[in-house]
């Protein structure tokens, strides 16, 4: 696109449509940005196949009637989500921005938003589903008459349909669109995934691979023995509760996530939390980062606001490891890892979320981590016994209701 002052083409006899805008004037769009298509985001629930017919057809009206099209996209930062204390979990504000076609500034990521979401249109239509990365290539050509590519990488494209969710109101799975599949579940659970009915108790070493589309449409809990869930960090720690068969000794459902746990691992222990009625015991690593993904999975992410109240789960409990664990188990030298500078910059920000706010067993947890200035892993426990975390630890943890931090 060749660079212009003013995005309206002058030619005789004509005038800039209503509404157009100049740079300038978009970086005031977040203010009024809420007054635009408002039936997108006030309706909740409802088809997504509707919601993005409603999208493009306001778009349209717009246009023809000469006035700028404008979609109002929710930011997704801090600054712009709250921590409700009624419902435990974060939400996001009312803070957004406009994104109009008469812009230049705005006119090709407009133009991207809209090429997506008539992607996911068919998608929807077709009753087929796609990966973000498959979006990413149904979406790029080279426009006609130009070189100008639709997208150049994968990094415009993802954003893109994150808007797109926030836009219409729906989450990413709803719109047929999924991540790569990260974590694994095995336990005390007979479920119907696409037909197919799953005893998870019989499923050898590998679990049961948690797909990123969850809802009820594609999977459904059939028979549920399970007294609770425990949620472990990594796959390689999960392994080892899989092979001590800790899942059938105490009668429960292992989950993992392979680090911070993409959206269908949080979407199923949301649903499984409250369809089933389990408690949620999260173990992770006695570190910054193990902090954070106790966080998202209690009180949701920044980023995912607008869908908390369908993935977070506020009763989840992190039964460790624990600051504290270090003198309590009589560990060795061997197994600290000294904090750097980020560790402490994290930690520090963790403190000051408001969610963990006045939780005084978390301010004492986690300044007890800075004071010792090292952190562990839960494989830190192998150095008692291979099986202790298995057999000792997690036990002990989970029977003992004190030590839970909430």
């Amino acid at each position: 696109m060749a660079k212009k002052k003013t995005t309206g083409r002058k030619t005789s006899g004509t005038r800039k449509p209503k509404g157009a805008t100049t740079k300038r004037a978009s970086r005031s769009a977040s203010v009024t940005a809420a007054g635009s298509a408002p039936l997108l985001r006030k309706r909740r629930g409802g088809d997504a196949g509707e919601k993005l017919t409603e999208l493009a057809k306001y778009v349209a009206e717009s246009a023809f009637a000469q006035r700028d099209p404008t979609i109002s996209i929710p930011i997704r930062a801090l600054s712009n989500v709250n921590f409700n204390v009624k419902t435990r979990y974060i939400e996001m504000g009312d803070k957004a921005q406009a994104r109009t076609l008469f812009n230049y500034g705005q006119a090709k990521r407009f133009m991207q938003t809209m090429l997506v979401g008539s992607k996911v249109k068919d998608l929807v239509e077709e009753g087929k589903t796609a990966s973000i990365r498959q979006i990413y290539y149904l979406a790029k050509h080279t426009i006609k008459g130009t070189k100008e590519k639709t997208f150049d990488d994968q990094s415009e494209s993802d954003p893109v349909i994150e808007d797109l969710e926030v836009a219409v109101d729906a989450l990413r799975e709803e719109l047929h669109v999924f991540a790569a599949g990260r974590g694994a579940m095995i336990g005390e659970l007979t479920f119907i995934d696409s037909g197919d009915t799953i005893d998870a108790t019989r499923l050898g070493s590998g679990g049961y691979a948690i797909p990123s589309i969850v809802e009820p449409h594609v999977i459904q809990f059939k028979k549920c023995k399970a007294k609770f869930i425990l949620h472990l960090e990594k796959d390689t720690v999960w392994r080892r509760f899989v092979e001590d068969r800790f899942w059938e000794k105490h009668r429960c459902i292992l989950t993992h996530g392979g680090g911070q746990p993409p959206r269908g691992v949080r979407r199923l222990l949301r649903r499984m939390h409250e369809e089933l009625k389990l408690p949620v015991f999260v173990l992770l690593d006695n570190d910054p980062w193990g902090y954070y993904i106790y966080s998202v999975i209690k009180q949701g992410s920044i980023n995912l606001a607008y869908e908390s109240a369908r993935m977070a789960v506020p009763d989840a409990k992190y039964i460790g490891v624990s600051s504290f664990d270090f003198e309590r188990y009589d560990l060795t030298d061997d197994v600290k890892i000294g904090l750097d500078a980020n560790d402490v910059k994290r930690a520090k920000q963790i403190l000051a979320y408001p969610w963990f706010a006045g939780k005084r067993p978390w301010a004492k947890e986690i300044r007890k981590m800075l004071q010792n200035g090292f952190k562990m892993e839960v494989e830190a426990m192998c150095s008692k016994a291979l099986s202790f975390v298995t057999e000792v630890y997690a036990p002990e943890r989970i029977k003992d209701k004190k030590r839970w931090l909430d």
